[in-house]
């Protein structure tokens, strides 16, 4: 068993354990079924990832021999037509979805032609040699011909697509900011042997996490927190000593790739509830759908990274009515605020979710927003002393 200090009383989690039959229960009813029409980045094999690319480059020199411009063909995943919804999996990626082509021959595209080919040459090498290395690590072989990092990911994003197998089969790895607290240990590909605690000293996300093992945990419900700061007030308010067992995750704001991986990961293997705590603003609720439903960017890799039994805990724009949050502790709405909020009103899973829609009208029409740290104005400590045991002793999410 996993060590744990002492929480609160067994009776407490009432709520949370009649929540996860209700999530097995369903789990085991959707058991078996496969969503219709849904593109699938599989686990691919070192052999069929050197096949992959010996065809891209073969299709290139054919493409030359009969005098013919070469170009990438990738599957476009900025458009909502193309991305399709299934509120057991998330965004997917539809099989048949238009197109777009990097062509050698283009003035906007030779540069990006030219790095795609640059970057396959090296994830073949390092496939070849069953070697990894970061996407840092490839950016700075030549930060200057790839001008900055975002460039480096968005085209190992593509390659990722247009290869059809999931990021880490490329051997390469994202540089995790994420961080884990709570009743967890696990142990890591080189052997490595990891405790989490309830300290204010968390354990960074790992960087493979297809190479963790032995998860154990006694967790009653995993929490994810948007920002560090909020983070590690709730550390050193000693929240998860007192919540105990239970495991936290932040991925410092929009998650990257590890944290919703081990998130995910998280889910497969313990079945436990799992919430999140977010500003109650359109940003903040953009990363809630990010973990749970997924982005477009990523549509192609739903199945590995979403975790649509995600429940939201807080910050709700009801709460602040509720709580009678002063109105100079909240912070107006901007125009890019309100386009988010609007695009997210838009999109398909909100039709899925009544009670989200209701709290993101709530938003719109009173056209303010609210950190969480807006709820010190009731006391210093209430996120962790009042607002959050209550919100989990009573069934407060939605």
């Amino acid at each position: 068993m996993a060590f744990a200090p002492a929480g609160p009383e067994a009776s407490f989690f009432d709520a949370l354990e009649r929540h996860r039959a209700a999530l097995l229960a369903a789990e085991k009813r959707g058991a078996g079924e496969s969503p219709a029409g849904a593109a699938r980045a599989r686990p691919a094999s070192s052999s069929e990832v050197l096949t992959s690319i010996e065809n891209i480059i073969q299709d290139i020199i054919k493409s030359l021999a009969r005098n013919e411009v070469p170009a990438f063909t990738i599957d476009n995943r900025s458009r909502w037509e193309n991305i399709t919804f299934e509120d057991s999996v998330g965004l997917q990626l539809i099989p048949q979805c238009t197109t777009r082509k990097i062509k050698s021959d283009s003035p906007k595209s030779v540069k990006k032609f030219a790095l795609i080919l640059k970057i396959l040459s090296m994830i073949y090498k390092l496939v070849q040699s069953n070697t990894y290395a970061t996407k840092r690590d490839i950016f700075y072989t030549n930060s200057q011909l790839f001008g900055n990092q975002a460039s480096v990911d968005n085209i190992i994003d593509d390659i990722s697509c247009m290869l059809k197998v999931p990021r880490r089969s490329l051997h390469v790895l994202s540089t995790s900011k994420g961080l884990i607290a709570g009743n967890l240990r696990y142990v890591e590909e080189d052997g490595t042997r990891v405790q989490c605690t309830c300290s204010a000293t968390a354990t960074a996300v790992p960087s493979n996490i297809q190479g963790i093992r032995n998860l154990i945990t006694d967790a009653k419900f995993l929490l994810i927190v948007e920002k560090d700061a909020t983070f590690q007030r709730l550390l050193d308010d000693n929240f998860c000593s007192r919540m105990s067992p239970c495991i936290m995750v932040t991925g410092k704001g929009i998650p990257d790739l590890n944290t919703r991986l081990l998130v995910k990961k998280l889910w497969d293997t313990f079945h436990i509830p799992v919430f999140t705590l977010v500003d109650a603003d359109p940003h903040g609720i953009e990363i809630l759908c990010v973990y749970k439903y997924g982005s477009m960017s990523m549509s192609f890799e739903a199945h590995s990274l979403t975790v649509p039994t995600i429940r939201w805990l807080g910050l709700l724009p009801s709460d602040i009515q509720r709580l009678n949050i002063p109105k100079d502790s909240l912070i107006p709405l901007t125009k890019h605020d309100q386009r988010k909020l609007d695009s997210i009103l838009k999109r398909p899973y909100i039709t899925y979710q009544p009670l989200w829609r209701k709290e993101l009208e709530m938003m719109a029409d009173s056209k303010m927003k609210a950190e969480i740290q807006a709820l010190t104005f009731l006391s210093a400590d209430y996120l962790s002393r009042v607002y959050l045991p209550n919100k989990l002793r009573f069934g407060g999410w939605i």
